[in-house]
């Protein structure tokens, strides 16, 4: 074999080590595939808990700056100084809160909650079924849209 065809199958060696090597380090393993699903699933179940503490503090933690927060029923709220306004309202307003998670998914970034959403308002006790969807990055929701049937939540409080 001459040295220019040793050369080139020496550095055709290097070369493929070297993409062997990387491989590993740039493409998603099971396990982190499963770990990164976990968490952005972790962070609406405690986001979730930090409404059944009403801590709002904690509450607007989970939130990019530029979120937006859309109650099917009404208008969506952008930014995080609006959906504070909003979840202020109604977390101040509620002198209990215990929301129940009936089922839990992801796909990709998005998760899907199953829930009734428990409120006592005053004398009016409030059990509304919700479906929600998050849109988490970076570990912060920048994206929460609920449906339920308003004609459930305005019976329950009276009106």
């Amino acid at each position: 074999m001459s040295n220019r065809v040793q050369s080139k199958s020496h550095v055709t060696s290097i070369i493929v080590a070297a993409l062997i090597m990387l491989v590993p380090a740039t493409l998603p393993t099971p396990a982190a595939a499963e770990e990164s699903q976990m968490n952005e699933t972790e962070i609406v179940e405690s986001f979730l808990s930090a409404f059944n503490d009403k801590d709002l503090e904690r509450i607007m933690s989970f939130f990019a700056p530029n979120a937006v927060y859309h109650n099917m029923p009404s208008d969506p709220t952008e930014g995080i100084e609006a959906i504070r306004t909003v979840i202020a309202g109604y977390v101040g307003a509620a002198s209990e809160i215990d929301w129940e998670t009936l089922a839990i998914a992801q796909v990709g970034t998005t998760v899907l909650t199953e829930r009734v959403d428990n409120f006592v308002f005053g004398t009016s006790k409030v059990a509304l079924p919700v479906m929600g969807a998050f849109e988490v990055r970076d570990g912060k929701i920048v994206a929460w849209r609920d449906y339920f049937d308003i004609a459930t939540w305005t019976k329950q409080m009276g009106n």
